[in-house]
């Protein structure tokens, strides 16, 4: 893994050295501004390594099981709001406890706002569970194609500012912490959503973490180093966390400020203490205590929650009727929850557009659940 830490991501950074070094990064967030759908044409006067690079990133790999995305899209269809639950308490805290990246975090100016960086992500997965997401018209592929040129402009601007200590950290946003990222956005979920006591196949939680292996091309990662299945996900998402998790100032603080986030997004004040204690059921003591989320009699309630879920999954699961009643209510809680941090507004990448949510399609029924193994012993 010490080798993943000296690269990252050889094209975009290219594309955007290119684009600072002749001075038309100003020229190229303007025309992109207007870009945001798969197919369309690509805007009169694009630099030309802007122009290059969209062209060779357009299309997916050519190895994706489209038969294997659509299992996934339908897994998200039954799961969303649990998954947008998931990523809000699990896998953002899960980013904070690695100081490098909380640093990395703090230090870019727009993600320090918890709100657009979680709008950014949920309209980001949103985009890439709809039917049309890799179809013309669809807005998934430009949204990757910039969100991996953000990524590569990062990285330039903390080398050139000098902000970075790379001999220490590695390349910023390399190759192991972008597939770190992967695992945080995938199997951590999964993860997460087990302990609230969702249901889940195992055919739909592999297929989910396919599609996040098949985003990961997508995105820069390195195919070959990057975990081919669930059992190998898990093994490096384990080493990952234990080689870097740990506190620090900025990991605390970003953790103050996605906690109040979602205090503001309650409605009234009763209920703000269940954030921090659903936060700290998710993450476990350890993590909590190093994130500094407060602790409170709420505790003990945050625990009852995946009794009571278990209890909808149960009626869920009892016949059709009640699982399109109840699918309904969670895209009805995802869309309440993407417009509460977007507050109606439209965001923006450094360079492009949002996104709103809009997906359907019943998934298929299987009696096998899935479960995470259980702990190696020590």
């Amino acid at each position: 893994m010490n080798a993943l830490r000296l690269s990252g991501d050889e094209l975009a950074d290219a594309t955007v050295n290119a684009l600072f070094t002749r001075g038309e990064m100003k020229k190229f967030n303007t025309l992109m501004r207007w870009f945001n759908e798969s197919g369309q044409e690509l805007p009169e006067g694009l630099p030309e390594a802007a122009r290059e690079y969209l062209e060779a990133t357009r299309v997916p790999p050519e190895w994706v099981d489209w038969g294997e995305m659509e299992k996934a899209r339908q897994f998200f269809v039954d799961n969303n709001v649990h998954i947008s639950t998931a990523l809000s308490f699990a896998s953002m805290p899960a980013c904070y406890v690695i100081p490098h990246v909380a640093k990395l975090l703090s230090a870019t100016h727009s993600l320090n706002y918890p709100n657009q960086r979680m709008a950014r992500t949920g309209q980001f997965t949103v985009y890439m569970m709809r039917p049309d997401a890799f179809e013309a018209g669809g807005r998934f592929i430009p949204a990757v194609q910039k969100v991996r040129l953000l990524h590569a402009s990062i990285r330039h601007h903390l080398r050139q500012e000098g902000r970075w200590d790379q001999r220490t950290l590695g390349t910023p946003i390399c190759q192991e912490d972008m597939i770190g990222g992967q695992m945080m956005f995938s199997i951590q979920v999964l993860d997460a959503m087990h302990r609230l006591g969702i249901h889940m196949t195992t055919e739909g939680a592999e297929a989910y973490y396919y599609a996040w292996r098949v985003v990961g091309a997508m995105m820069g990662c390195d195919v070959a180093s990057t975990p081919p299945d669930l059992t190998s996900a898990r093994v490096f998402s384990d080493l990952y966390m234990t080689r870097h998790m740990g506190p620090s100032d900025e990991g605390a603080l970003l953790t103050r400020q996605l906690i109040k986030m979602y205090e503001d997004v309650v409605p009234g004040t009763f209920f703000d203490p269940l954030v921090p204690a659903l936060l700290r059921y998710l993450v476990g003591n350890t993590v909590a205590d190093w994130l500094e989320v407060p602790r409170s009699n709420w505790d003990s309630i945050a625990r009852m929650v995946p009794v009571a879920l278990d209890a909808i999954e149960r009626v869920e699961d009892s016949g059709p009727f009640a699982e399109w009643i109840l699918d309904r209510l969670g895209n009805l809680t995802t869309n309440f929850e993407l417009s509460a941090l977007t507050r109606g507004r439209i965001m923006h990448y450094a360079i492009p557009e949002e996104l709103k949510s809009e997906y359907g399609v019943k998934p298929s029924r299987s009696k096998t659940r899935w479960v995470p193994p259980p702990p190696i012993p020590e």
